[in-house]
């Protein structure tokens, strides 16, 4: 990326952060620390929490066509002194803009493009042991789709968990080392290798559901919506309403793992939208059960879900993953090892595209041809519900 195209001074990026929170968080603790390390007040950490919300707009902003506010440089070039990107860091976020950049361009091919971004990031603790503070964020992003369509989704969200590793030098003065993912690395303004689930083996014979294609405009493979056995608006509205606020009904998996929370919000979807619970044994797979109490394997597994989900017949396989309709569900595995990765819910679908709700990352409506642009090499298994 140019600098001509970059943001010019940092004027308020973090006009719309939450600093005010950060003078609530867990002081630092000075018994882990010697004499002359420097200390993180309240002050600081609020500049943490600007820095971090520099980052992260600058990169949602290089997925934006035209730019946003009319920057030349980016938004982190304001920050010296105190606080500051190192220059390691800041040489590893010029690529990753630039590489940004080139998704843009390849999302626009797709018929993909924001006319404009909203990010925010939220300090939730920072944790210090002398001269090394790592601070845990959350970013909360939303992008505005371009030339929306009838009734195409206008915007798509998403929040992402961040760990940033900022050091102090001879000085004193902050420095930012290191950024890491502590999410599944889904969202769309990350590089980040998605998580992957370790190879799942049934105890018999279980059926392996066909890939499907990822190819425009596919022939066409309608499904009635209305009128019947069950509620494919129904399951749209609660991952709608669940996919940010999590249903406290049901346990959370977010970060317990490689997978996350993402088949047991489909699983609750689909329940919500008249799947019956199948009791039995939890890890029968050809159960399917789950409350706030129990879950079989069935019901919060990627591969165990397939499974029960042919076994029981209560899904037919499509050949391609823009025949997709609401309440269908797609599942991807990104290192093509045969073991399933991920599990999302369509929500909306407009103009031939779906669009995919799903926690681990949070995100609402992501439509499949992003999916497709970021991941061109993952396989990928549609499901009619």
């Amino acid at each position: 990326m140019s600098r001509s195209r970059r943001r010019a001074t940092i004027v308020t990026a973090a006009a719309a952060s939450v600093v005010a929170g950060a003078v609530l968080l867990p002081n630092w603790n000075a018994g882990a620390a010697v004499i002359d390390d420097p200390t993180v007040d309240a002050q600081t950490k609020a500049t943490f929490q600007r820095l971090a919300d520099a980052v992260f707009t600058d990169r949602t902003d290089a997925l934006v066509s035209g730019g946003q506010s009319n920057r030349e440089k980016p938004l982190t070039d304001g920050f010296s002194g105190d606080v500051k990107l190192s220059s390691g860091t800041a040489r590893t976020e010029d690529a990753t803009l630039s590489s940004l950049d080139q998704r843009k361009d390849k999302l626009a091919k797709a018929g993909e493009k924001y006319s404009k971004a909203s990010t925010t990031v939220t300090l939730d603790a920072t944790r210090v042991t002398g001269r090394t503070a790592k601070a845990a964020v959350t970013e909360t992003t939303t992008l505005t789709y371009d030339n929306v369509r009838g009734d195409a989704p206008k915007t798509t969200g998403f929040q992402a968990h961040h760990e940033l590793t900022f050091k102090a030098d001879k000085q004193g003065n902050w420095q930012l080392t290191k950024i890491r993912d502590t999410d599944a690395g889904l969202a769309v303004n990350t590089l980040s290798k998605p998580s992957v689930k370790a190879p799942t083996t049934a105890d018999d014979n279980m059926p392996n559901a066909p890939r499907a294609a990822t190819t425009p405009n596919p022939a066409a493979k309608p499904k009635t919506l209305t009128g019947t056995a069950l509620d494919y608006k129904a399951m749209a509205t609660y991952a709608e309403k669940y996919w940010n606020n999590y249903n406290t009904a049901y346990p959370n998996y977010n970060g317990h793992g490689a997978g996350g929370d993402c088949t047991n919000f489909v699983s609750q979807s689909l329940k919500a939208g008249g799947w019956k619970h199948v009791p039995g044994y939890v890890y029968d797979y050809t159960k399917w059960f789950g409350n706030s109490d129990i879950q079989s394997d069935s019901f919060v597994g990627v591969n165990e879900w397939s499974w029960f989900a042919q076994n029981s017949k209560r899904t037919t396989p499509l050949a391609n993953v823009y025949q997709l309709e609401v309440g269908d569900v797609l599942q991807m595995d990104f290192d093509r090892d045969g073991s399933k990765d991920h599990t999302m819910i369509v929500t909306a679908k407009s103009n031939g595209i779906p669009y995919v709700t799903y926690h681990s990352n949070n995100t609402l409506r992501r439509s499949v041809a992003s999916l497709v642009a970021a991941y061109p090499n993952a396989y990928y298994y549609a499901y009619r519900t």
